[in-house]
C-alpha cells in the first residue's frame, strides 16, 4: 500500500519540498462524494507509487489550509509541481478520469 500522508498546516511545507508531484485531496468524513473519491485515490497511489506523492487534507480540521488553496466544493484535488500549483479538479470522478489528469503532470 502506498505511503499517503496525512496533510496539516504543519507539515505541508515539507510535503511541497518533494521531488515527486504530489496530489492533494482536499475532503471531510461528511462528504458522500469524498468518500466515493477516496477509495479511487487509494488506487491510484498505489500503482503511481514512485511517480506521485499523495496527501489527504481535512479540511474540517485544517481550515486555514482549504481557505489559502480556495478549496470552496469538496472534493477538490490539487496538485502541485515544485512546491506550485499545476492542477485542479473538483468533484468525484472514475477512475480512468483521474488517472488521465494526473498523467498530464507525471
Amino acid at each position: 500500500m502506498a505511503d499517503i500522508t496525512t496533510v496539516t498546516a504543519e507539515n505541508f511545507g515539507s510535503l511541497m519540498d518533494e521531488q515527486l508531484p504530489v496530489l492533494v485531496d482536499f475532503w471531510a468524513p461528511w462528504c458522500g462524494p469524498c468518500r466515493t473519491l477516496s477509495p479511487i485515490v487509494d488506487e491510484l497511489a498505489d500503482e503511481l507509487a514512485g511517480r506521485l506523492k499523495v496527501g489527504k487534507c481535512n479540511v474540517d480540521e485544517n481550515q486555514d489550509l482549504a481557505m489559502k488553496f480556495g478549496v470552496m466544493s469538496i472534493p477538490t484535488l490539487v496538485i502541485f509541481k515544485g512546491g506550485q500549483e499545476v492542477g485542479r479538479t473538483v468533484g468525484a470522478m472514475p477512475k480512468a478520469r483521474l488517472a488521465a489528469e494526473l498523467e498530464k503532470y507525471l
